[in-house]
């Protein structure tokens, strides 16, 4: 049996390429950009949208669901999709934290 590799490192690390994970697809990409405009869709409302099949979004729709990054309320036979606002905070903070921590290790060549 294989062990993941994953536990050996920070669990900041583990959200980080978690959250990077679920953002690495211009259709998840979009699903957060329109669930962003419109509060609460259902997935039916994000296909309309979309120019994907209705079981690709829903893929996409659990990728994002499984970073945290959404959350899904079954309502009657749907299913409302919206930010989970807690988890969109953290993946900034993490972001830019990495991000400008990359930043400033970098020189430009010119100055090294």
């Amino acid at each position: 049996m294989a062990i993941s590799k994953a536990a050996s490192f920070r669990e900041t690390e583990i959200k980080l390429a978690t959250y990077a994970k679920a953002l690495a697809h211009p259709a998840r990409i979009a699903i957060l950009q329109l669930l962003s405009q419109k509060q609460i869709c259902v997935c039916g409302d994000i296909v309309e949208e979309l120019p994907l099949s209705q079981s690709t979004v829903s893929q996409h729709l659990k990728e994002l669901k499984e970073a945290g990054l959404i959350t899904g309320e079954v309502n009657g036979t749907c299913v409302c999709y919206g930010l989970n606002s807690t988890q969109v905070l953290e993946a900034r903070q993490l972001l830019q934290e990495f991000l400008n921590n990359l930043a400033t290790a970098t020189t430009p060549d010119n100055e090294r």
